[in-house]
């Protein structure tokens, strides 16, 4: 226990060394939060994020180009070599924890980190986990993987869990801002992982009362929203049949100023998180005889989102007497949400995918991604949303970024033949009224306007 208590030293001092494992968008903006006090070494096994970071050019929309520049060499050094962090007083795990083709969890991330770690582990350094995951992942499988060094977490080593709180792409609330959970393995490695986060941060660091009750407020966060977006968008259909606008009785509701709170529908969620977080505790909880009906409906009515849009596509289509499989069809916007240029889980892909497997032909446009994957292959973005309209058939918007104002898009809108609009983020309030009289414009929760 003397060598674990030995840390709190070196935290004070400023001298502790802090190795990050995953340099994406939790492990680059921490990495660079704690060089601020600490030395900091990054790896990552992608040679080709390596190489971006040490020519100081950072492929996380978070991070400036001039902020890693600042930290590069003295404070921050990025590493493909696993041994380059053997000297490391803390390590902090933020690799991705996926879902595999059953969305089950896929832990694999976790396990081949602590694998490595083992092979150099020894007494007084300190294993932190970031990546969201189930409740009992850090005792149940972290640990043990860990102890087959010989050594005996808790007192040889520390372990605690941290969930990564990051938002990528919000200005106000950026990473060293938002309140920060830890759970250990006991009070002392409790301690020693809050005085470090303290040490970086400049707001409250909660203690949880262990390391499953810090992995769980994280699931719970991400359920929440999972949840109230799928009853977003469930009173969206419900109110489309209905002709009523559902993003206007969503924003009169939010004129209550108590037991209220606004969320918004949309063509499906994407990202790191919400697609894939209420899977991991619906996993959990069936090994405890539990079937979690209202979680696993959620996610199924999210799910039913980008179909739901591609319906709509096909609608509107046909009122005009053409088929999906000889229309070419644009789209704006492919990340998973309004400015950044992460596309992981994004629904975009399973809308492009349904045209296409439908024939139809799709051209895109984002001016945060240059692509995005889909069974069909790689679909490049096109270096303009004029470019991308360009003989279109009907334009998809799919994402709110801030450059697709609605007078750029009225000013797009009007360069498109008797054009079909698809709003999927009420970024047109009012339809097509003052833009053109000859289109036909679909919204997510709104109704018929033309």
């Amino acid at each position: 226990m003397v060598a674990l208590e030995d840390l709190l030293g070196k935290i004070s001092s400023g001298s502790a060394k802090v190795g990050i494992i995953g340099l994406g968008y939790v492990g680059l903006p921490l990495a660079m939060t704690m060089s601020r006090r600490f030395k900091v070494v990054g790896y990552d096994k992608s040679s080709e994020i390596i190489k971006s970071l040490s020519e100081g050019k950072s492929p996380v929309t978070d991070v400036k180009d001039s902020l890693l520049a600042e930290r590069l060499g003295e404070f921050f050094s990025p590493s493909g070599n696993e041994q380059d962090l053997e000297d490391c007083d803390f390590l902090i795990i933020c690799v991705p924890t996926p879902l595999d083709t059953e969305k089950k969890p896929d832990l694999s991330y976790i396990k081949s980190a602590c694998n490595d770690i083992k092979e150099f582990l020894k007494k007084g350094q300190f294993i932190i986990l970031e990546s969201t995951t189930y409740p009992g992942t850090t005792e149940e499988v972290m640990v043990p993987l860990l102890e087959k060094s010989g050594l005996k977490a808790g007192t040889d080593f520390g372990v605690a869990y941290s969930p990564e709180r990051v938002d990528p792409g919000n200005k106000k609330y950026s990473i060293e801002k938002i309140p920060k959970v830890v759970g250990g393995v006991n009070e002392t490695c409790t301690e020693i992982v809050a005085k470090l986060y303290e040490s970086v941060l400049e707001v409250e660091v909660i203690k949880a009362r262990n390391c499953r009750t810090a992995e769980a407020s994280k699931i719970v966060e991400n359920i929440f929203r999972d949840v109230n977006i799928a009853l977003a968008n469930e009173l969206a259909l419900v109110f489309e049949k209905m002709d009523i606008d559902a993003w206007e009785v969503i924003k009169i509701a939010s004129t209550k100023p108590f037991g209220f709170m606004p969320f918004y529908p949309g063509p499906g969620v994407g990202g790191h998180c919400i697609p894939v977080d209420p899977y991991y505790l619906s996993y959990q909880a069936r090994k405890y005889d539990i079937i979690p009906r209202f979680i696993e409906l959620s996610g199924e009515i999210n799910d039913f989102m980008p179909v739901h849009v591609t319906n709509l596509l096909r609608n509107g289509l046909k009122q005009v007497n053409k088929e999906m499989a000889k229309a070419t069809i644009a789209i704006l916007g492919i990340t998973y949400k309004k400015d950044v240029n992460d596309t992981r889980e994004s629904p975009a892909r399973i809308v492009i995918e349904q045209i296409v497997s439908s024939g139809g032909n799709v051209k895109i446009f984002d001016p945060f991604a240059k692509e995005i994957e889909t069974k069909h292959g790689i679909i490049g973005s096109e270096s303009s949303a004029e470019d991308a309209v360009k003989d279109a058939d009907a334009l998809v918007i799919l994402v709110d970024h801030s450059i697709f104002s609605k007078e750029m898009l009225s000013n797009l809108i009007k360069t498109i033949k008797r054009p079909i609009i698809v709003d999927c983020k009420n970024i047109l309030k009012d339809g097509l009224e003052g833009i053109c009289e000859d289109g036909l414009y679909f919204g997510i929760g709104k109704p018929k306007l033309q």
